[in-house]
């Protein structure tokens, strides 16, 4: 088998440059606002999004759904995806689904 340059590798996503992610999913509770759900969202992307250097790409109304990825080339941990459950768990929300770790750019 053939090396593949650097360029090819960074092109392709793969090797050092593979990226892994994670879905997760929630509803929240009827009781709650949508002030309240601003506030909530607004802490999860300060306490657990910014601090890990993560991002995150999704929304919702009431029943949100989105993708957790590094901000730069890299790959989420297991820590990363227990940080989220964990977060979402002490929330007014309910069926949360988290999914394991992927590659984002091959799954």
């Amino acid at each position: 088998m053939a090396t593949r340059s650097r360029r090819l590798r960074k092109k392709l996503r793969v090797d050092e440059f593979q990226e892994f992610g994670f879905d997760v999913n929630w509803t929240f509770a009827e009781s709650v606002s949508e002030e309240q759900i601003d506030i909530i969202v607004d802490q999860f992307i300060e306490q657990i999004i910014e601090p890990r250097k993560l991002g995150f790409h999704g929304g919702g109304h009431k029943q949100w759904e989105g993708i957790i990825a590094t901000q730069s080339i890299g790959k989420c941990s297991q820590d990363d995806l227990t940080a989220v459950t964990e977060f979402w768990k002490e929330q007014a929300v309910s069926d949360v689904v988290v999914s394991e770790l992927y590659d984002i750019w091959w799954s």
